[in-house]
């Protein structure tokens, strides 16, 4: 099949262009097509932009073993409707992911249930050095370093030290040093303030798991990827890269902090926790800056009903797939950012963090993983029409100016202003980890 998308902004690895683009099955053919060439569908996206799928790389969508808070099949559909057309799935499912067989049984549910396309990570123990250094197929590896993760709690340096050391895929790492955290922990015991959250995790507990995570990678010359950046702190330690190392932030570290904990309460629980609001600020300038290459969600949806359980009790993480695009795209109508680095930190950046074959540009060649977008559509953010399983959002009751308003994956269309086609499903994302990373790869 072949259609045309023509009359849109089309934003290009060169800018923004008015151009038509001529996708042929699930590639995309031309960025300059003829507007009278035969195809099967025309679609006119007059006033509307058109950009590259958004690439997530940090979701938590709960399949296997605890699907009551959301599945493959709940997940994609929320992806497709906030423009995420690939997602990189973390490992701390029920049974963990940290074999190469559960790394393949998680790929076959998702070929079977995901709307959009996948990839699923592998999980470090301290004891599965092997089927880390066999395991391909996978965006890279996922190591904890920090409680609140079972058998993937990895805090020995000599289990460290040996995961650098002895295995080849890219790292990433949740960073929150355990000791500072249990410290803190004696000291609130007892507590029931969900703001205490954020003093118990706090700036200490972030910024020495990043500097140790850092050290690790900058002496065995192993690329590592940051994940969801919580503290101002942290931004200057990315800033020596060394070809090695990459970072990422997440909307509820750029866009809430502990001012939110009488409005939101256990809701705006998460790990690492919310900061400050001056961390907020020092957080959006490390991404303006380009200390921060990706945004992505660190989606971990809850039920309402566990979030709502007094602190401790309750549970951290928070849903974010069908609303983090509108979020960023928010921001470009307030004049904070570029609709282009918007797709840099979205699309581009995380392909190349990740090696990822064909995806996060819209360029000839180029898998036609593709989004229009509305960036004068002003929407409200409401917890009814959630379409993740958990059914709320932490931005309930906002309104935001920027949506998208049309998915397509591989060249089909499974969005489109509220309606799904649930016939589609996504593919496996390829990774060619030759490539050499986000520094090694053409910006």
């Amino acid at each position: 099949m072949k259609t045309l998308i023509k009359n849109a902004q089309v934003v290009l690895p060169t800018g923004i262009e008015s151009v038509s683009v001529l996708v042929d099955n699930s590639r995309i053919a031309s960025v300059d097509a003829a507007a009278h060439i035969r195809v099967d569908e025309v679609v006119d996206a007059a006033g509307l932009h058109l950009i590259p799928g958004v690439i997530d790389d940090q979701v938590h969508f709960r399949e296997p073993g605890l699907t009551h808070k959301e599945d493959l099949g709940t997940a994609s559909k929320a992806c497709a409707k906030g423009g995420i057309t690939t997602f990189l799935e973390m490992p701390n499912t029920t049974p963990t992911t940290t074999t190469r067989e559960r790394l393949a049984e998680k790929r076959a549910l998702a070929a079977e249930k995901s709307l959009v396309n996948y990839g699923f990570y592998i999980g470090a123990t301290p004891e599965n050095i092997e089927e880390l250094s066999l395991a391909t197929d996978t965006p890279g590896i996922k190591i904890f370093i920090g409680s609140s993760t079972g058998d993937l709690l990895v805090d020995s340096q000599e289990a460290l030290e040996r995961i650098f050391a002895e295995t080849a895929l890219p790292i990433t790492a949740h960073c929150e040093d355990e000791s500072t955290v249990q410290a803190n922990k004696a000291k609130f015991a007892g507590t029931s303030d969900v703001a205490d959250h954020s003093r118990i995790r706090n700036v200490s507990a972030a910024v020495t798991a990043t500097r140790r995570a850092l050290d690790l990678a900058h002496r065995h010359h192993h690329r590592f990827h940051v994940l969801h950046v919580s503290t101002g702190a942290e931004i200057e330690l990315l800033r020596d890269h060394g070809g090695l190392i990459t970072a990422e932030a997440c909307p509820h570290h750029l866009f809430l902090n502990t001012e939110d904990y009488p409005r939101l309460g256990t809701l705006l629980q998460a790990n690492p926790s919310v900061k400050s609001a001056e961390d907020n600020a020092q957080i959006w300038q490390g991404l303006i800056s380009g200390a921060i290459q990706v945004v992505a969600t660190d989606h971990a949806p809850h039920t309402l009903e566990e979030k709502h359980q007094p602190y401790p009790l309750s549970p951290s993480g928070m849903p974010c797939v069908e609303n983090s695009l509108a979020l960023l795209l928010n921001q470009v109508h307030l004049d904070n950012c570029s609709l282009e680095q918007v797709v840099h930190w979205m699309c581009d950046a995380p392909a190349r963090v990740w090696d990822i074959v064909g995806k996060g540009r819209i360029a000839e060649g180029y898998d036609a993983d593709l989004v229009l977008v509305d960036l004068s559509l002003r929407h409200q953010i409401r917890n009814e029409e959630q379409i993740t399983k958990c059914g709320w959002s932490a931005w309930h009751g906002e309104t935001l100016t920027g949506w998208p308003v049309r998915t397509w994956v591989m060249g089909r269309e499974v969005y489109r202003a509220g309606t799904f086609n649930p016939a589609i499903r996504g593919f496996a994302a390829q990774f060619d980890h030759a490539r050499g990373g986000y520094w090694a790869t053409e910006c």
